[in-house]
């Protein structure tokens, strides 16, 4: 084993996989995806940063494998659902903003695959490795498929039969090939006719025979990715229930989230769930809507900013957490 159980289990990996192939096997409906312009907002995925997602030589050049981990968050999902009933509030947030101790979780997984990498570097001579998430220009969905980690739900998410889809991937692409018997047979797909996902979404944002999204037509695209108070929301966002920051109907709906609860997910101490995500809690989701809104008004962009300093609210900005707040004032 490349790694000791204890550690994985400290990192919260779920699971993890091995792949030698350096170019993604999706590449063809990506392409297709952007000529459609269904990835409209969302630039950096149709700039010079797509050719680069062709191989992962973009990213190391003399690429020749890469290990593919799943850090779970389904925990702190459940977590978040008790927390919210309990709250009484009206709105809601994507659960990834919850799982990784209260941080954007780039820079907490970044640090978990950091150590992993430093761990197997020290056991091979000449090993190089780069840590890739989400920000760097591969197809990491693409990049878990090929390590027999999952398949690509309806709702583009990959799916992992042993803990759903409440996953965030990070990998390490790695300049050698490993010795270990360590590659996966592929996933084969497992949605069948179910439809969940498709039907729940209040803005028909699926692409249920592509398995892909509209990005525009996403409550996570709009509440997210456009931090202009101008900007529209998609038609039927009114229909969903108070999302202010991202939106988890389309997993809320899938059986295999059901599934990997009914198998059991241990909860996280809810003590410290709360204590980690004080800040969040206690500003956008203990309050009633018109104070929290007020209390932005009041802020400047760069205390706003200084506040939420090392969160994913960062990236949106107060005008566009303003945006989203207002949203539901209407």
């Amino acid at each position: 084993m490349l790694f000791p159980k204890s550690l994985l289990e400290q990192l919260d990996i779920a699971d993890w996989g091995y792949t030698e192939e350096i170019s993604p096997r999706s590449y063809s409906r990506y392409e297709e995806w952007v000529e459609k312009e269904h990835s409209k907002p969302l630039s950096y995925l149709e700039d010079h940063r797509m050719q680069a997602r062709q191989s992962l030589t973009s990213v190391i050049p003399d690429a020749q494998s890469a290990l593919v981990f799943l850090f779970n968050y389904h925990p702190q999902k459940i977590q978040l659902e008790n927390t919210l009933r309990k709250l009484k509030t009206p709105l809601k947030m994507a659960s990834y903003l919850f799982g990784f101790n209260g941080r954007d979780y780039h820079d907490e997984v970044k640090e978990r695959l950091d150590l992993l990498g430093r761990t197997l570097s020290k056991e091979r001579s000449g090993l190089t490795y780069r840590v890739c998430l989400d920000i760097h220009p591969i197809l990491e969905r693409d990049l878990a498929y090929r390590s027999g980690l999952g398949w690509f739900g309806k709702n583009s998410m990959l799916i992992s039969r042993k803990i759903g889809s409440f996953t965030i991937v990070g990998s390490l692409v790695l300049n050698q090939r490993l010795e270990e018997e360590t590659e996966r047979t592929f996933d084969t797909d497992h949605c069948g006719q179910c439809r969940a996902c498709v039907d729940a979404c209040p803005t028909d944002a699926i692409l249920e025979e592509e398995r892909q999204i509209i990005a525009s037509r996403c409550i996570s695209t709009f509440t997210i990715e456009m931090f202009k108070e101008s900007a529209q929301a998609p038609s039927g966002m009114d229909q969903a229930d108070g999302e202010v920051f991202g939106c988890d109907i389309c997993q809320d709906v899938c059986p295999w989230n059901s599934r990997a609860e009914r198998a059991g997910v241990s909860l996280v101490d809810e003590e410290g769930f709360k204590s980690k995500n004080k800040l969040i809690l206690e500003t956008f989701l203990s309050r009633p809507v018109e104070e929290v809104v007020s209390e932005l008004e009041q802020l400047s962009n760069g205390a706003y900013k200084r506040k939420f300093l090392g969160t994913p609210l960062e990236r949106t900005g107060r005008l566009g957490m303003l945006k989203n707040l207002r949203f539901w004032l209407r």
